[in-house]
């Protein structure tokens, strides 16, 4: 939680942090000001002080909503900094930033870069101002164990609650999509058709769920996967826009929407047939459904996610599939890891890899997503399973937003014969 900032600057022993960009679409800086539509903005905190947030006059009153001590832009005169650098706009980016540190009495130490901006123009700032601050180190950290990721891995009851409002919104959309898909006329070739008699695509679908999403007032930032037959079975293929929805294929609904301007994230995944299914379909659907009970029954606080990896892993294989277990890098079976946690990022800590340390654990306060799955590329299929659970303050996981688990979706205009 934000809580934690100093206490984890202070065991990376940072002794003041700069974040740089939009407000929007920017983890760092949206957790930090709340969102808001301030652009170009720069923040820094000093251990052990508030959080400063520089800014354009323009946007004075966003900025205000951040409720962090504001200092404008033109406090600083960008003039007479391009005059005495000679023109060089990096080098008089550097010169104001020095002054702005020196303002919040951070004139030596340790100093974390964090955001999102060009990479190009920060890259040339920072070099201009390691030359004219030497007192001050500039210090990088990997992505995934980031102060940032530290931080945002345990939420507090308003960011649930958040997170739960994306859930409505999420499973809104899917059930819409599931009702638009059944109701289809349907051909005798078991093509689905759209109300004008046109043959229905995956590019149609994927346009109704965006339009679904917006009306909703979220956004894909990250876009979303609906996907059909051998395309199911590669488990990040979006789907082809061109396929046509036909009966009996299984389909793939991964949708991960987001409040708009970057905010919290929800993830989610059903796996459908539209109709009916073939008994291997079923057979292996219905693996992936046993063991993702099994894992609700066993999530337990406090246990390493990756514990749930192995449990994973090892019930795949008992059913003669290949895993990560066993098989390096599997393209075919199961193919990836359990779940990650979910918020302003779609995918942050805690992660479930067999490479992540003990340390990334069901915890109170955590979101995860769990998300067992089979992909079978050449046999034309692929089943996911996807929720994501809070580890709730008295360690019980709570499903932010149920929605039915049924593979076999009946049509309302079409029978078997």
């Amino acid at each position: 939680m934000k809580s934690e900032l100093d206490a984890l600057m202070q065991a990376r022993n940072l002794d003041a942090f700069i974040v740089f960009g939009n407000a929007e679409h920017n983890p760092p800086m949206t957790y930090l000001t709340g969102g808001g539509h301030v652009s170009h903005a720069t923040l820094i905190k000093k251990r052990g002080e508030q959080a400063a947030l520089f800014f354009g006059d323009m946007e004075r009153d966003e900025a205000a909503k951040s409720g962090l001590k504001l200092i404008p832009y033109s406090k600083y005169d960008m003039r007479e900094l391009e005059k005495r650098s000679n023109r060089d706009g990096m080098l008089a980016g550097a010169m104001r930033l020095e002054l702005m540190l020196k303002d919040l009495g951070v004139s030596a130490g340790r100093v974390g870069i964090y955001g999102t901006y060009d990479l190009s123009a920060i890259f040339g700032m920072l070099a201009h101002l390691q030359k004219i601050m030497p007192e001050i180190e500039i210090v990088g950290e990997s992505r995934e164990d980031s102060i940032f990721m530290r931080a945002m891995e345990t939420k507090d009851e308003a960011e649930v609650e958040r997170i739960r409002k994306m859930g409505k919104i999420t499973t809104d959309v899917v059930r819409k999509t599931a009702e638009f898909l059944t109701s289809c006329k349907v051909r005798e070739d078991e093509v689905l058709l759209n109300e004008d008699n046109s043959a229905l695509t995956v590019g149609d679908v994927h346009s109704k769920i965006r339009l679904w999403v917006a009306e909703h007032g979220a956004e894909l930032p990250s876009g979303f996967i609906f996907s059909l037959g051998r395309d199911a079975g590669v488990p990040h293929s979006a789907g082809n826009p061109t396929d046509l929805m036909k009966l009996g294929q299984t389909i793939v609904f991964d949708i991960y929407p987001a409040e708009a301007g970057g905010g919290y994230y929800y993830d989610f995944t059903r796996t459908w047939s539209l109709g009916y299914a073939t008994p291997e379909a079923q057979e292996l659907f219905d693996q992936v459904k046993e063991i993702y009970d099994t894992l609700n029954d066993n999530f337990d606080l406090n246990v390493p996610f990756k514990n749930y990896q192995q449990m994973t892993c090892e019930y795949f294989e008992g059913k003669g599939h290949q895993t990560p277990l066993h098989t390096k890098a599997p393209l075919e079976g199961y193919v990836h890891s359990l779940g990650h946690g979910v918020g302003l990022n779609i995918h942050e800590r805690p992660f479930s890899g067999f490479s992540v340390g003990d340390d990334q654990r069901l915890a109170p306060g955590v979101i995860v997503t769990s998300e067992p799955g089979l992909y079978y590329p050449e046999k034309g299929m692929g089943f996911r399973i996807e929720d994501t659970l809070w580890v709730r303050p008295d360690g019980r996981m709570e499903i932010l937003a149920d929605y039915p688990y049924d593979f076999v979706l009946p049509m309302k205009n079409w029978k078997k014969k």
